[in-house]
């Protein structure tokens, strides 16, 4: 009677340990990908920063008054320098 109950409570208390480390396990995975996520979140937002600095850039340029020809020059020295400070918030990213 006493033997069978000790098998039993050892029985028991292995299962418990499997079932601890199983889940012990599903919560390191969880937190990995909860850290995963939020690096692709801060990764979109700052890409969303870039972006709107881009429309606020743009809407600037084109509110400037200039001639055509001074227009494209302006509008080509500015892209060249946002794919600059793309590269280099690509660089600081990394």
């Amino acid at each position: 009677m006493i033997q069978e109950e000790l098998q039993r409570l050892e029985k028991l208390t292995l299962q418990v340990g499997r079932k601890l480390t199983q889940l012990e396990q599903d919560n390191q995975s969880l937190r990995e990908e909860i850290q995963a996520t939020r690096r692709k979140l801060e990764e979109r937002e700052l890409a969303l920063e870039d972006f709107k600095n881009q429309i606020k850039i743009a809407k600037l340029v084109n509110s400037i008054p200039v001639e055509e020809m001074e227009s494209a020059e302006l509008r080509e020295k500015i892209n060249h320098y946002i794919k600059e400070i793309d590269n280099i918030i690509a660089y600081l990213s990394e």
